[in-house]
C-alpha cells in the first residue's frame, strides 16, 4: 500500500504529464498555463482517496484529472460560455466531483484502517453509489446555499458593478492600482456596451468634456480646411463615439489605449496606508482628422456621446495640420484624405 505522500505525489505529477503531451499534441507546444492548472487538479482528484488507494489508482486519477482539467475549461469556454478565466471550476468542481467517484472505483483494503474495496479492486458498486450520493449531496447543498447568498446579496448590493468598474477594473476601483499583480496590465481591444447612457451629474457639458484649441506658431503656413481632432474619453464610451463620428460622415480614426489623468490626478486613494498622489486611468485616444467634415460637427457629436454629467467624461483637443501626403500616390493636401 502507498503512503498518502506517495499518492499525493504521483497524482499531480501524472495530471501535468498528462496534460503537458496532449496540449502539445493538440496546439503544438505545452499549455504551461493549463499544466498548472493540471497539477492543481491531480492534487484535487486524489484528495478524497488518497489514504485509500494505492499506487495505480493514485496514477489513474492523476491520468483522468490532467484530462479533465482540459475539458472542464473547454465545456465551459466553447461549450456552455461560461467566463471561468482562472479554471477553477475544471480544477475544483470537475475533478472534485471525480475524485469523490474515484473512491467509489480505486479503494483497497489494504490500506491501513480501511476495509472496504471500490469496483475495480472487487467491491461491487456499493461504495461507488455512497460516492455518488456523497457529491449528489453536496451538490445540491452547494447550489441551494449559492442561490439564497446570491438572492440576498443582490437584493442588498447588486451582483455587478458599473460599466464605468467593469472596464478600468476593480483594482483600480478598489485599492488605486491599475492592476494588483505587477505582471498583469489590462488590455481592451474591443468594447460593446449600449449605445446611450443616462446623464448622471449636473456638472455642464463644457465643464465635464472640455474643448481646447490648440494655436499654431505664428507665421506657419496651414494648408487650409485640414484639421485634426483629438478625443480622450472613457473606455466604455468608445463604441458610443464610434458610431457618432460614423452618422456625421467621418470616414477614418486612430484609436490608440492610453493611460491618464486631468486635475483630480484621478483620484485620493491610499496603498499600504500612504496616499497615492496620482493614479493614471485607463483610457481611449482617438484622432480624426477631418477636411470636408466640419470640425464644428465632430466636436458636437463626440460632447452628445460622451457626456454624463460628470467630471472626466473626456477631453477634445483641436489641431490645424500643416499637411498630409499619402504614401502610395503621393498626394497632397485636402486629396490626400480622400
Amino acid at each position: 500500500m502507498a503512503s498518502i505522500l506517495v499518492t499525493t505525489t504521483i497524482a499531480p505529477a501524472l495530471a501535468t504529464v498528462t496534460c503537458m503531451i496532449f496540449t502539445w499534441v493538440k496546439y503544438g507546444k505545452p499549455d504551461v498555463s493549463m499544466c498548472l492548472n493540471a497539477s492543481l487538479a491531480g492534487l484535487v482528484g486524489i484528495t478524497a482517496g488518497c489514504n485509500v488507494v494505492d499506487s495505480v489508482g493514485a496514477a489513474v486519477i492523476g491520468i483522468v484529472a490532467g484530462l479533465l482539467v482540459v475539458f472542464g475549461v473547454w465545456l465551459l469556454d466553447h461549450v456552455l460560455h461560461v467566463d471561468d478565466p482562472v479554471g477553477a471550476v475544471a480544477v475544483h468542481g470537475v475533478n472534485g466531483i471525480w475524485g469523490g467517484l474515484a473512491v467509489g472505483l480505486f479503494a483497497t483494503d489494504t490500506a491501513p484502517g480501511n476495509d472496504v474495496n471500490g469496483l475495480f479492486y472487487g467491491g461491487g458498486v456499493s461504495q461507488l453509489g455512497i460516492q455518488s450520493l456523497g457529491v449528489v449531496s453536496i451538490l445540491a447543498w452547494t447550489a441551494v446555499t449559492t442561490a439564497i447568498m446570491f438572492f440576498v446579496i443582490k437584493k442588498i448590493f447588486g451582483l455587478r458593478v458599473s460599466k464605468q468598474e467593469e472596464i478600468v477594473g476593480l483594482d483600480i476601483e478598489e485599492h488605486g492600482l491599475v492592476s494588483s499583480y505587477a505582471d498583469f496590465m489590462p488590455a481592451v481591444d474591443s468594447v460593446d456596451y449600449a449605445m446611450e447612457e443616462d446623464v448622471t451629474g449636473d456638472v455642464p457639458m463644457e465643464t465635464a468634456v472640455p474643448t481646447k484649441v490648440v494655436p499654431v506658431e505664428p507665421g506657419t503656413t496651414i494648408a487650409t480646411g485640414i484639421s485634426k481632432v483629438e478625443i480622450i474619453c472613457k473606455q466604455e464610451k468608445f463604441e458610443s463615439l464610434k458610431s457618432a463620428l460614423n452618422k456625421i460622415g467621418v470616414m477614418g480614426i486612430t484609436v490608440t489605449q492610453v493611460h491618464g489623468c486631468g486635475t483630480q490626478k484621478g483620484r485620493t486613494d491610499f496603498y499600504r496606508g500612504v496616499e497615492v498622489e496620482m493614479t493614471l486611468l485607463p483610457k481611449i485616444k482617438v484622432e480624426v482628422v477631418v477636411s470636408e467634415v466640419p470640425v464644428d460637427s465632430v466636436v458636437a457629436a463626440a460632447k452628445k456621446a460622451l457626456y454624463t454629467g460628470n467630471i472626466g467624461d473626456g477631453k477634445i483637443f483641436i489641431y490645424s495640420i500643416l499637411d498630409v501626403v499619402r504614401v502610395r500616390t503621393g498626394d497632397t493636401g485636402v486629396s490626400a484624405l480622400k
